[in-house]
């Protein structure tokens, strides 16, 4: 399975980005896709998850009501729709997939996470 993150990019505080990442190779398959981010001098945090079948969403408190993870399984791709941006949005962003059948309280953790794609940078700055 390959990962392709893109969309990344610069926007003022209160503005909004939507980042992709599309898989290709091995997806078939009740997997989970999710978006995790890397601010500098900090570790990796969970951002959104999306089970690809059941539509099961998971967010992290900190984005909740500013983000959203909308999906197109035709195309094998999610989205990371960020509204209302803030400064400490500030990351790299990874998405990353897994073919388990994560159960809603695990679509969170990192090590779940067999997949991930190259890392694209969002930067929150007036």
């Amino acid at each position: 399975v390959q990962l392709q993150a893109s969309g990344g990019g610069l926007a003022q505080p209160g503005g909004s980005l939507r980042l992709s990442c599309a898989a290709s190779g091995r997806t078939a398959g009740d997997y989970v896709m999710g978006w995790f981010r890397q601010a500098p001098g900090k570790e990796r945090e969970f951002v959104a998850a999306i089970r690809r079948r059941e539509n099961n969403k998971v967010y992290a408190d900190s984005v909740k009501g500013r983000f959203t993870i909308p999906r197109d399984n035709a195309e094998n791709t999610v989205y990371l729709q960020m509204n209302s941006l803030k400064p400490e949005d500030t990351a790299v962003h990874y998405c990353a997939m897994t073919a388990r059948r994560l159960i809603i309280t695990a679509m969170g953790l990192e090590r779940m996470y067999h997949y991930w794609g190259q890392g694209t940078q969002v930067t929150v700055s007036s």
